[in-house]
């Protein structure tokens, strides 16, 4: 199957392509390119890369494929929460405009990378894909809206698929260390102790993000005709865990404390989700992955590379701050697109 990779470049998108290769997939990148100067392994493979931004993808860019595994966006909360025109134009507009170009040009299948943020608060129960949905951020809230119009052009030659992936952690040529799994290793092996930077009060679905590729690669496989339009959530359901209970957990692991940053006050986004339909719908979603296994792995990438807090929390690997020294020297303008097809060039060449 031809595949266009949107966020190739990216922290899933980097581990993604080896899978789809791997299933024997031919696989096209495409990604804007904002954050490599990121990469923690820096790869020399720039062939089939496309350097451009996703709200610039026209028709003629589409034809040939038989899917498009759709990762760009503005990644996460924090990161949306910088700019929230911008989020809704990228994160929801110019996913449904991607899904409908993409059904215009002959495009069979398209899968959606959602978020288990769109439930928002849930309570102590599990949730499951027909569960109410109360998204809380503007992140949330567009990709939700993305789900939604998506879902309106799926048929019998559309095939729609949405995952909506837990909180993702573990190691990537593209590691972020915003997440809370990785954050939290980050900070116990610079300073031997885990960092809270809320009450530690809320749920999360965590997964790893070679079984968030996996699940990507499982929703490539043949869909039956009646099913245009599928939703999954995807993580193990066991891996389900309150902050605090994960700090402990990565203390014991990394020989830390616990202790909580100022102002580390209760988060209402807090969620336990049942992954058990992936498992059961998703044929060949298999997931691999123990936090605990997680923890170590990205323990030893931190220790390999030598990295500080400085460099995870700093413009070197911190998305938003790197995103703001962006901004900051001119080299992204207000509306997140470079300024010149030079700079793409130039990123291109040093990827």
């Amino acid at each position: 199957m031809k595949v266009l990779l949107t966020g190739s470049e990216g922290y899933i998108g980097t581990v993604l392509q080896p899978l789809l290769r791997l299933a024997g997939h031919e696989v096209t990148r495409l990604d804007s390119l904002f954050f490599q100067g990121c990469a923690v392994t820096v790869s020399g493979d720039t062939s089939n890369i496309i350097a451009k931004d996703i709200r610039d993808l026209a028709r003629a860019d589409l034809i040939g494929y038989d899917a498009v595994v759709h990762l760009a966006g503005l990644s996460n909360d924090p990161l949306s929460e910088l700019a929230h025109q911008l989020t809704w134009d990228i994160n929801h507009r110019a996913a449904v405009f991607l899904a409908q170009t993409a059904k215009e040009a002959g495009v069979s299948q398209f899968v959606f990378s959602s978020t288990c943020s769109v439930y928002g608060y849930g309570g102590e129960d599990f949730l499951t894909e027909n569960s109410p949905l109360n998204p809380l951020t503007v992140y949330a809230k567009s990709k939700l809206a993305a789900e939604q119009e998506i879902d309106t052009l799926a048929d019998t030659g559309f095939f729609v698929t949405h995952l909506r992936h837990g909180t993702a952690y573990g190691a990537s040529p593209m590691t972020r260390f915003d997440l809370v799994v990785n954050n939290f290793v980050a900070w116990s092996n610079a300073t031997g102790k885990v960092h809270l930077k809320s009450a530690g009060n809320a749920w999360r679905p965590l997964v790893h993000v070679e079984d968030i590729g996996r699940s990507f690669v499982a929703a490539l496989n043949p869909v039956r005709a009646q099913t245009t339009k599928r939703v999954f959530n995807i993580g193990i359901t066991a891996d389900n865990m309150r902050i605090i209970d994960l700090a402990e957990i990565v203390a014991e692991e990394m020989s830390a404390s616990v202790e909580f940053g100022p102002g580390a006050e209760p988060d209402n986004r807090s969620y336990r989700v049942s992954a058990d339909n992936a498992l059961r719908h998703l044929p060949g979603f298999d997931p691999q992955w123990s936090v605990r296994a997680g923890i170590r792995e990205i323990a030893q990438q931190i220790s390999d590379n030598g990295f500080s807090v400085d460099d995870v929390e700093g413009a070197r690997l911190g998305r938003i701050a790197h995103l703001k020294w962006l901004l900051k020297e001119g080299r992204l303008g207000p509306n997140l697109r470079w300024p010149a097809a030079k700079e793409k060039a130039s990123l291109l060449e040093s990827s």
